[in-house]
């Protein structure tokens, strides 16, 4: 296992932790020019979740794998926060800016892994 697909496990973690939903993994790591080697991408229902499943995945890296992000974008507004851990990018979004952005599909040869949610 790499230190991406690690990052993108704990990342996965922190997420849940926080009952973030519908949970994508795409894969860009065959694609030349990609900005990351993975999207993670997943959704809450309200600002307030939103920034809780971010905060999440901030203590889950920093603790369980000594890594901080090299920026985070989005806080205070909260429909849709993005954290950058270079190779690994985490968009966090409210349903309906999630739905209009439709990242999932911007990369028509990328690998998605759809994570089940945990109820």
């Amino acid at each position: 296992m790499t230190e991406s697909t690690k990052l993108v496990e704990t990342i996965t973690q922190g997420i849940q932790e926080k009952k973030g939903q519908d949970i994508v993994v795409v894969d860009l790591s065959p694609i030349d020019g990609a900005i990351a080697r993975y999207f993670v991408i997943c959704q809450g229902n309200s600002p307030s979740q939103v920034e809780a499943i971010a905060e999440s995945v901030g203590d889950f890296c920093r603790k369980q794998m000594g890594e901080k992000p090299v920026g985070v974008n989005g806080l205070g507004n909260n429909q849709w926060v993005a954290i950058d851990f270079v190779d690994v990018l985490v968009h966090i979004f409210q349903p309906e800016v999630r739905a209009f952005y439709n990242l999932e599909d911007l990369w028509e040869d990328a690998k998605l892994t759809k994570i089940p949610n945990i109820d």
